[in-house]
């Protein structure tokens, strides 16, 4: 089946290109755009009284839609920021003990990885990086040092960003959790609403933050941060929003409200908001779930694969997947492809409109509700032609 139609004016914005960066910067279905309308007709309708609207109304819609996507128990465990470097910022600033001891890995995104790198610069923070490769041991490497102690912070990514490969040990490191450290902190980015995924068994002792500017298809400034209560309860960098509400702290000290509201910043475009509001409406009315648009994407992946593999691709037959599309479980929305000449492949396929994705020497095709078998079929042709 193809869900192109919901998708028409992003395609018909440049009938040409071939985008298979569903993973970078995924296209924007026609939902979003009526979102987009109605943020800009509720700010000048209500003009200085958009924050009721925004608060009581916005906020909690798109509250309940996180909640139900990840299981939570509650909604009010969830709030928003521009993006995820904030959330990162607020709560390593939350962690009362200095310097900040953090244990992390190899493969984060470049929020989280320059941030901790000019820490430890700063004397902020001693991080540990757990190296990623061998994949295979990598769940029971990071245990092992997650088990050993001496951390206020464990963060790891749901997805790694540069390979696709997805850590399942999500429980045990919840069991470490303590209000008192370490604290757990999941970059969900690339799980997020690409694969189903359950936080209900670990929602009191994991934060999760993750973003609308992939999966979610709502673009950027939609930062998401699940924040289990009594972890981090006073954080150092604030902003004015998380004054609101019932207020508990110090007499005539700072005051903050106990569940995620503590980790508001300040005054924000929620023109984001609306959009992911829009789009979740859509999926609810097309009766799609994460689970059916992972079938969908899966299939076009395996469609692929199995064409590089068989030298239908061109030269990409040479490159190792690291991700191969093996079984039914849950996995990354791109394919990634590590060869030396990744960088000259993706720059060949963008002279001819077809939109990838480069990470070093890793080849990234990301795919989505937006693409359909012949769709995959021109990707195959013209990787024959230019690779």
């Amino acid at each position: 089946m193809s869900y192109k139609p919901l998708f028409s004016r992003a395609l018909g914005a440049d009938p040409k290109r071939l985008h298979f960066a569903a993973h970078s910067h995924h296209l924007w279905p026609d939902a979003s755009f009526n979102g987009q309308v109605q943020a800009w007709a509720d700010a000048n309708r209500h003009a200085d009284r958009k924050w009721e609207l925004i608060f009581g109304e916005v906020v909690p819609e798109a509250q309940g839609h996180v909640a139900r996507e990840l299981k939570l128990p509650s909604p009010d465990t969830v709030v928003f920021a521009p993006n995820t470097h904030d959330f990162l910022v607020r709560i390593v600033s939350a962690v009362e003990k200095k310097p900040v001891r953090i244990l992390s890995t190899d493969g984060e995104f470049h929020s989280f990885r320059r941030q901790a790198a000019r820490w430890e610069e700063a004397g902020e923070a001693v991080v540990t990086r757990v190296p990623i490769a061998p994949f295979d041991t990598f769940p029971a490497r990071f245990l092992e040092a997650a088990r050993a102690g001496g951390h206020d912070l464990i963060l790891v990514s749901q997805v790694f960003f540069r390979t696709g490969w997805m850590v399942e040990a999500l429980d045990e490191l919840a069991a470490l959790a303590d209000p008192a450290g370490p604290w757990v902190v999941v970059d969900g980015y690339h799980g997020f609403m690409a694969a189903p995924t359950n936080l209900s068994a670990v929602a009191d002792r994991v934060f999760y933050v993750t973003g609308g500017y992939k999966y979610a298809m709502s673009g950027e400034g939609a930062g998401i941060l699940h924040a289990p209560p009594g972890f981090g309860p006073r954080p150092v960098v604030t902003g004015w929003f998380a004054e609101f509400g019932d207020l508990q702290g110090p007499p005539g000290g700072v005051g903050y409200t106990t569940d995620a509201g503590r980790f508001w910043g300040a005054t924000f475009d929620s023109t984001p908001l609306y959009r992911f509001n829009a789009v979740r409406r859509m999926l609810d009315h097309e009766g799609l779930t994460t689970a059916d648009v992972a079938a969908h994407a899966r299939s076009l992946q395996a469609q692929f694969a199995e064409a590089a593999s068989a030298g239908r691709c061109g030269r990409l037959k040479e490159a190792e997947l690291l991700n191969p599309v093996q079984g039914h479980a849950r996995r990354a929305r791109f394919l990634a492809f590590r060869h030396p000449d990744a960088q000259a492949w993706k720059a060949r396929l963008q002279d001819v409109d077809v939109i990838t994705d480069v990470r070093d020497d890793v080849l990234r095709f990301g795919f989505g509700l937006y693409q359909n078998e012949n769709d995959v079929e021109r990707l195959i042709e013209v990787c024959r032609r230019v690779l």
